[in-house]
């Protein structure tokens, strides 16, 4: 903790230097120029501005995810109190908001914290593929969103929401990027109406590219390299003054290869530690193998509203598809430095379907309501091959079948009481009912599982999820809020049991309920915003994973678990050019009970992969030149507490405390036409383990990316 304050301290040091020396420069700024820009969200399934919204909310807009190079999940995690990303790997990355997430990616398993790309529920882990680029915003909504975003979403959702098309004007522009790692990204967009202005076309693509990070010195390749496409295509029209529709296609497609896995540490207490040799250099790796990750994956979507004369009609509905192959080198090694080899994937087909009917208020209705109905299915085919050669080499596949039926019916209301006080209340109930079938018999050893079996196994689970709170509003610049909600996810089988009789026994759901005290504030005529918020969270039968001796990964239900926290964000221009934005959060998250084993308890352990602190300080300052256009020099510190990849809290599964540093120099043209970024991520070339797990006796991983640096040009007309 003393060098987070150390950090801290320095950053907060550089950020008022930084500002004192733009003062200098702009002492005739007038106090208009020192607003800040207003933020639009649609936490609650309607447009309303993010400091009259009383949900904890992290939002950033379409020019900060552009120059900040926020391009997918990760980097808005890194920027997000509450918020945690494991690549674990990251093609199938585990999402955690306020310290409730899920390590299952079994057929039959959720997640626990769930993204949303405009408003499609993103259902496999892999599916989270999505490029930043064109989009309007991104909000990362903390704590159970039950009743309007439904299962799921106990800890919290992500909601990407893409630019729609612009039915009033010709628009297009480009971006290029190349850096270090023979780093190179081309993206471009362009929107064109037709009919007269009652119809538009918008059509975006991605490339992204670069070498690995990583050199293999056994087969003489690199690891943890990207080669990414990805495109979006939508059309949208107003048939009607009354009635618009919308429909649009999206596709990602990666290629790389595998991550850079090392042994980090030797489990002492495992006769099998003599048989691993440590390697901790980051930018080495040795596997037998290259590995790959290739992911394709797409879906469809279709939007139809309605504007009735008390009321909007509106119907969603989408289509996704994912293709999903992994397999890599797990223990970092080959035989000359490991007597044992692992290696071993995940191949997934997945496809999924959903349908929402929803009535809503009007815009200006006194009284804002919505009621729906909702429908998501899904179909996932899924195989989990392990490869272990002692002496000689054997191969275990666990093979998983699962259908997913899911209905749900929900409403909510805000009603006024008086000019400053609104009461709310939400309901909603959720049923799924799962078909699964598992089988460990395409392979030709058994290593986790006891016997042989093949075990079809239904289950059906449903609850009642809810919200309640008030409001109270002073004045235009302050909104002081009370909610209490609801969080469900649903129950699901074993994707690796050791026998048949486990296969076969369906765990059950969890729920969490959120008691959350909030305050909004606007200070100084717009140019201050200081938000705040305290939680105390009630977690009952967690859905947690754990490693038994055999090597066997079981999902167990958990007694129950308190997470209680504060998070605090800032935003304010002290002068016209300055800027400084700082949020932090404290997550205090552990088990009440928790009996992991007879006899063993890990009751007031701190749940996995939670920091109790994060920090992030971004302090920026526009220099206005004298022939016009401006240069943004700005500065990213985030700083993350130490933290623990196992529910046991004991042996070498801990990450130490983190801090990164990013920047960027931005020039732009008078005309706001073109810009020109020189950028840096990880400027201290932090090494840091991004995931971490042990089997046979060591304690296997991989890092984070090195340093990298870039110019972007982006151009726009």
């Amino acid at each position: 903790m003393v060098s987070m304050s150390r950090k801290v301290l320095a950053c907060g040091v550089a950020a008022t230097a930084l500002m004192s020396a733009g003062h200098a420069l702009a002492q005739a700024a007038s106090a208009d120029n020192a607003m800040l820009d207003e933020v639009v969200v649609t936490a609650q399934r309607r447009s309303e501005r993010l400091q009259d919204v009383p949900v904890t909310v992290t939002a950033f807009g379409a020019e900060q995810v552009k120059e900040a190079r926020i391009r997918e999940i990760d980097d808005v995690s890194s920027r997000t109190p509450g918020l945690e990303f494991d690549a674990f790997p990251a093609s199938q990355p585990r999402i955690a908001i306020r310290g409730i997430g899920s390590t299952d990616r079994g057929a039959a398993g959720d997640p626990s914290s769930a993204v949303f790309l405009d408003e499609i529920y993103l259902g496999r882990p892999a599916m989270v593929a999505f490029d930043a680029f064109d989009v309007e915003r991104i909000e990362v909504l903390k704590g159970p969103q039950g009743t309007l975003y439904g299962r799921n979403v106990v800890g919290g959702a992500v909601n990407v929401v893409s630019k729609r098309p612009n039915l009033s004007g010709f628009d297009t522009g480009v971006e290029a990027t190349v850096g270090n790692y023979d780093r190179f990204e081309g993206a471009g967009f362009v929107n064109a109406p037709f009919a007269d202005g009652k119809a538009a076309v918008r059509a975006s693509a991605a490339w992204r590219k670069h070498d690995g990070y990583v050199d293999n010195t056994f087969t003489g390749g690199s690891l943890e390299d990207q080669d990414t496409l990805s495109g979006r295509f939508q059309v949208a029209a107003e048939l009607s003054p009354t009635f618009r529709v919308q429909a649009g296609v999206d596709g990602t497609r990666d290629r790389g290869t595998g991550p850079g896995q090392h042994v980090l540490d030797l489990d002492d207490s495992s006769p099998y530690a003599a048989f691993w040799t440590v390697d901790r250099d980051r930018d080495h790796s040795a596997g037998s193998i290259d590995g790959h990750q290739d992911r394709d994956t797409w879906g469809l979507r279709f939007q139809a509203d309605w504007d009735l004369s008390f009321a909007t009609l509106t119907y969603l509905g989408s289509y996704r598809d994912l293709d999903y192959d992994t397999y890599y080198d797990f223990d970092g090694g080959n035989p000359s430095t490991n007597f044992i080899g692992i290696e071993g994937g995940n191949a997934e087909t997945s496809d999924a379907s959903s349908h929402e009917l929803r009535l809503s208020s009007l815009p200006d209705s006194p009284v804002q309501w919505v009621v729906g109905l909702y429908n998501f299915n899904s179909d996932t085919h899924r195989t989990d091959t392990l490869v272990l050669d002692i002496g000689g080499a054997g191969t275990e596949v666990f093979t998983q079948d699962a259908q997913l039926k899911s209905y749900a019916v929900y409403g909510d209301v805000t009603v006024p009481v008086g000019e400053r006080f609104a009461v709310i209340g939400g309901l909603r109930y959720s049923k799924d009912k799962k078909d699964y079938r598992v089988d460990d018999l395409a392979g030709d050893s058994l290593f986790r599982a006891e016997e042989p079996f093949d075990v079809s196994s239904s289950a059906s689970f449903d609850a009642v999820t809810w919200r309640t709170g008030v409001n109270f509003q002073p004045d235009k610049n302050n909104l002081f809020y009370a909610m209490i909600s609801t969080g469900f996810k649903s129950g699901g089988f074993q994707d690796l049991p050791a026998t048949a009789e486990e296969a076969g026994d369906a765990f059950d759901p969890e729920h969490a309920t959120q008691y959350e005290l909030g305050q909004k504030s606007t200070f100084l005529g717009g140019a201050l915003v200081w938000n705040n918020t305290l939680y105390w969270m009630d977690y009952s039968d967690l859905q947690t994973r754990r490693t038994v001796p055999s090597g066997a990964v079981v999902t167990d239900n958990a007694g129950a678990a308190t997470i209680k926290g504060y998070e605090t964000y800032l935003s304010w221009r002290p002068f016209h050019g300055a800027k400084l934005v700082a949020s932090y959060g404290y997550t205090d998250a552990k088990f009440d009970e928790y009996e992991a084993e007879p006899g063993v308890s890990y009751a007031g352990n701190q749940i996995a992969r939670v920091p109790k602190h994060k920090v992030v300080l971004s302090p920026s300052y526009d220099w206005s030149l004298a022939g016009g256009g401006a240069v943004r020099f700005a500065i990213d510190y985030r700083y993350e507490s130490s933290i623990w990849d196992d529910n046991s809290n004991e042996g070498p599964e801990r990450r130490s405390p983190t801090n990164f540093y990013d920047g960027r120099i931005v020039y732009t043209e008078p005309h706001d036409r073109w810009s020109l970024s020189l950028w840096g991520k990880n400027l201290s070339d932090e090494v840091t383990r991004t995931f971490q797990g042990s089997f046979l006796g060591a304690n296997f991983g991989a890092y984070a990316p090195p340093r990298t640096f870039g110019v972007t040009f982006n151009w726009t007309r």
